[in-house]
């Protein structure tokens, strides 16, 4: 699944992503930027990879962690975050094929890495109070 968002340079496609807000753990992150993003609820259920790329353009390095897990519930009558047009399910090829319009090379390699089948138990990550 992805999300049509608009950006400074149009309207291209990411995977649900986010901030982490105080406090907050990265399963509880990733759980309400997906709610937030897609009107769907997410368990995550392992991690895919922890990616790191430098955006020139925006000035800005990146730190991803990918999840893959279930999504329980949809909620169409939930408004989607500011900027997201529609959450999207495609297939690899779809994505594959969408290159041009991906906000970063990371949702690809995330992608290629849950085909391969990358999974990593939860339990590699902490979270202190």
């Amino acid at each position: 699944m992805l999300v049509e968002e608009h950006t400074s340079q149009g309207l291209l496609f990411n995977q649900p992503a986010g901030h982490l807000e105080p406090n907050e753990s990265l399963i509880a992150g990733v759980a309400r930027e997906v709610l937030e993003e897609s009107a769907r609820e997410f368990v995550p259920e392992y991690l895919i990879g922890i990616y790191r790329w430098h955006s020139v353009a925006a000035e800005t390095t990146y730190l991803r962690f990918a999840f893959g897990g279930r999504v329980i519930a949809y909620h169409p009558e939930r408004p989607l975050d500011t900027g997201i047009v529609q959450a999207i399910w495609m297939s690899p090829d779809e994505i594959r094929a969408t290159q041009s319009r991906h906000r970063s090379p990371l949702i690809l390699r995330c992608v290629e890495d849950y085909l391969v089948g990358k999974r990593y138990p939860l339990e590699i990550l902490t979270h202190y109070d």
